[in-house]
């Protein structure tokens, strides 16, 4: 008894007794689960009951409910250790309710688990797509890549991975001899890490590719990298200038002789979408521009146009550090060494549109400002409008406040004595609107006996 109890003294085995219960419960529910199936199936097949089957679906599905409910209380480190202790077909049961943000769980189990669950047949990634281009003809040829048995016999020069796993990349590296980097962990890089050549003459860029749709615009990162004479491209998701590159090489002869001529195409084709970008922030500013010189704006409308300011602010910023960043990578390849000469001319020629386009980016926030400002200024006289009227009816009732104060007071019923009090106060209330008359009528008068006075100083 005495051995029983010092099992639990210390956390881990604390922690580990925690764990066992866990998996005893989970292995429960997935038992009942199994059972439930194993003693309706046949019964739905003998008697073609319906009914039966559909009450079967709704058990299973309390139990994955409440198997999914404990899954999502458990630490990452006890779910792996389930999974892990599970056999093959428990475990992907488990898997499939736990996948969905599943980086943590993934990067405590084993190398053989891992296996098993991102196994392309058991689990990949609804985005993860690789791409294989070979040059043939002078075009690029696509290959879709589902397994390593697809790149046999081919000779690419360009390889391009979107969302690769863990096992894609390994034997990604393996068959090339290059080491394919998580595309999750690009940004975690510092500034001074971002472009560097291995002793064996490997070239490493890791530059942010502008994706700009209706909903949002972003940075993408994007990691590129050159051995022997093979360009590898890792990102996290599809991007347009990706798409256009593939569709020029496929399609146009002599476009690419080698992963460099793809690597510098790429980087034409991102200024170039930038270039595109900034003429949607010229179209929207144009808009707003109409709407701000406008003689009257409402409220509403002025949010609604600083809005659209904040969304060309940020479109036109975000496309400013896409090219600078495409401006770095392309310097770090000038002194690399690494192109050809005609190569370097192509290099020369994207960084004179670079800095056509750093001319653009400065006038846009000079706009935006200039823009920015005429909308406040547009608020700020909708409000002064709001405290003259306020201002005017303060004067105008100020009289009539004092009036009424008075009729309050004793000394009006002695005034008024023998006077009956509706007549009293009826002649009270007269005189109270004729002299809140009078006063508006003055206020009127002196305004526009200044406005004239403005217009004839005018004009003369």
């Amino acid at each position: 008894m005495g051995e029983e109890n010092k099992r639990f003294t210390t956390p881990e085995a604390l922690q580990q007794g925690i764990a066992d219960v866990h998996l005893s419960e989970v292995r429960s529910l997935l038992s009942l689960q199994k059972r439930v199936e194993e003693l309706v199936a046949p019964l739905v097949r003998e008697q073609g009951t319906p009914n039966l089957d559909e009450a079967s679906v709704e058990i299973q599905h309390q139990y994955r409910k409440e198997l999914r409910q404990k899954l999502k209380l458990m630490p990452a480190r006890e779910v792996a250790y389930i999974i892990e202790a599970l056999d093959s077909n428990e475990r992907l049961v488990v898997w499939d309710e736990v996948k969905e943000g599943a980086d943590p769980i993934l990067a405590l189990l084993p190398d053989e688990v891992l296996e098993e669950l991102i196994d392309d047949s058991h689990y990949r990634n609804e985005k993860t797509s690789i791409t294989a281009f070979e040059l043939r003809d002078g075009r690029l040829r696509q290959i879709a890549v589902t397994s390593p048995d697809d790149l046999k016999g081919v000779s690419p020069i360009w390889v391009d991975l979107i969302a690769p796993t863990k096992k894609i990349r390994g034997w990604i590296g393996s068959m090339y001899d290059v080491e394919i980097p998580d595309p999750g962990g690009l940004t975690d890089l510092e500034a001074s890490a971002r472009f560097y050549v291995e002793d064996d003459g490997e070239v490493h860029l890791h530059s942010d590719f502008l994706l700009d749709t209706r909903e949002e615009s972003r940075n993408v990162p994007v990691a590129l990298i050159l051995h022997n004479e093979v360009l590898f491209t890792v990102r996290s998701e599809e991007l347009p200038v990706f798409r256009l590159q593939r569709a020029r090489a496929r399609t146009r002869p002599g476009y690419v002789t080698d992963g460099k001529d793809v690597l510098l195409d790429l980087y034409a084709a991102d200024v170039e979408y930038s270039a595109n970008a900034l003429e949607d922030v010229y179209a929207g500013l144009e808009k707003v521009g109409t709407q701000v010189l406008r003689s009257r704006i409402s409220d509403s409308e002025a949010a609604e146009i600083l809005a659209a300011i904040a969304e060309a602010e940020d479109l036109n910023g975000r496309t400013r550090r896409s090219v600078l960043d495409t401006r770095r990578a392309l310097s770090f390849l000038l002194r690399g060494k690494v192109l050809s000469d005609l190569q370097h001319n192509d290099v020369r020629e994207i960084l004179r549109d670079i800095e056509s386009l750093d001319g653009h980016t400065a006038f846009l926030f000079n706009k935006i400002n200039f823009l920015m400002d005429a909308t406040d200024s547009a608020i700020n006289i909708n409000q002064n409008k709001d405290i003259k009227r306020l201002t005017i009816l303060s004067v105008v009732f100020m009289p009539i406040n004092v009036l009424a104060g008075m009729g309050g007071m004793s000394e009006f019923s002695m005034m008024t004595q023998g006077i009956p009090w509706p007549i009293a106060y009826s002649g009270f209330v007269a005189a109270m609107v004729a002299v809140g008359g009078l006063t508006y009528a003055g206020l009127r008068f002196f305004s526009n006996r200044k406005t004239r006075s403005r217009s004839h100083g005018g004009a003369l």
